[in-house]
């Protein structure tokens, strides 16, 4: 056991040191909430209700409220009562056990000799058992100023505390009031169903039987592997002050990784044969290149109108076809230094950028190939028709 707190008992003039020791402990298993989809932790946050920010317990004061009014009370004006401070049992006087009343009892704790010589210990143990009575004391505990019984158990001083008066409340049932009329014989089955049921209490024969259950539960569940590895139901907090946002990283991370997936699918499903595909998964990469190359085939494909034959289905002359290799070849040098390959924001975004130029130059010189052989025909029929 841990002592929790240390002082004195005062007997008159006689100065008992003791340690404080919590006589009771709460056997009941420890449960905590989680979610049921995943079992992490659900926590509660300390949020204040005007400026909805998180507050540190080092920041938060009393304060009581009355009437509509609140008054902060601070650490320090709280430890400046005279109660708080003091380490003291005092004894104000010694009263027949009987006359306590059991609903007062509160909270038990053991009192230890904090002496090299614990001789005023024993003493006042002694001047308990001989008159048979119990010591009324006062003292100070967490905040609060409390009334206690001093007595013995198992040569131990037990120190009991008790409830205020006015914190036991008083049992008015106007039902009892009614004038109930019971029989000799009723009483006399009463009674004997009571002796049959007499006995001396022994505390060791009881058992919290649903506490044993629960435990056997627990048990077989790890038993059987039905656990969770406890760091993985902690969340991670995000924001200065633990704003108490927890980020599902490994969602956001599996979200982004299968969208630059789908987008680098569709890139190279599109080819050449679907421009706007390829544009859309360019521009779904944050990638501006991809305008530059859509207005270069659009380029490309003027170009390519400009070698076919004209409205009245004549041929274009040499320098016509000049011009036009000229500009086809231009447009495939554009394309060749599209501004995609620039692009080095992620490895994904990079091979995406390096796969559409590589379709974008192969379909552009396909057109340009297309072009020349095109216009050759187109020259040679030229050539045929001139006077000899």
């Amino acid at each position: 056991m841990r002592a929790i707190w240390k002082g004195a008992i005062a007997f008159g003039l006689v100065n008992v040191p003791v340690k404080v020791y919590s006589a009771t402990e709460d056997h009941d298993i420890s449960l905590h909430q989680v979610h049921n989809a995943d079992g992490g932790r659900i926590r509660y946050q300390r949020r204040c209700e005007v400026c909805g920010e998180v507050v540190d317990y080092s920041d938060i004061e009393k304060a009581f409220e009355e009437d509509g009014r609140t008054v902060v009370l601070s650490k320090d004006e709280l430890k400046s009562i005279p109660a708080e401070n003091s380490h003291e049992i005092e004894v104000v006087q010694f009263v027949p056990s009987e006359q306590l009343e059991p609903m007062m009892f509160e909270k038990s704790y053991y009192l230890e000799p904090d002496s090299k010589s614990p001789k005023a210990y024993v003493l006042l143990r002694r001047a308990l058992e001989d008159t048979d009575r119990v010591a009324i004391v006062q003292f100070a505990l967490r905040e609060k100023t409390r009334l206690g019984a001093l007595r013995i158990k198992d040569d131990v001083l037990v120190l009991q505390s008790l409830l205020w008066p006015d914190e036991v409340r008083e049992a008015s049932f106007p039902s009892l009031d009614a004038d109930i009329r019971i029989s000799a014989q009723e009483r006399d089955m009463s009674a004997a169903l009571v002796e049959s049921m007499a006995a001396d209490f022994e505390p060791a024969s009881f058992t919290d039987e649903y506490q044993v259950r629960l435990r056997q539960l627990i048990e077989a569940k790890l038993e059987q592997g039905e656990s969770l590895d406890t760091e993985e139901t902690f969340g991670v907090e995000a924001g200065e002050g633990g704003k108490g946002e927890v980020i599902d990283l490994m969602e956001a991370l599996k979200r982004s990784l299968d969208r630059k997936r789908g987008g680098g699918a569709a890139a190279s499903a599109g080819g050449d044969s679907d421009d706007d595909a390829d544009t859309g998964d360019r521009e779904a990469d944050g990638s501006k290149p991809a305008r530059r190359a859509s207005g270069t085939r659009a380029a490309a494909s003027k170009t390519e109108a400009k070698t076919g034959t004209d409205d009245s289905g004549a041929a274009p002359s040499k320098s016509s076809a000049r011009s036009t290799s000229t500009r086809s070849t231009a447009a495939k040098s554009t394309a060749s230094k599209s501004p995609a390959a620039k692009s080095t924001e992620s490895k994904t975004t990079a091979d995406k950028a390096a796969g559409s130029k590589t379709t974008a130059s192969k379909s552009t010189a396909s057109k340009a190939a297309d072009s020349r052989s095109a216009t050759k025909p187109a020259a040679k029929t030229a050539r045929a028709r001139k006077p000899a």
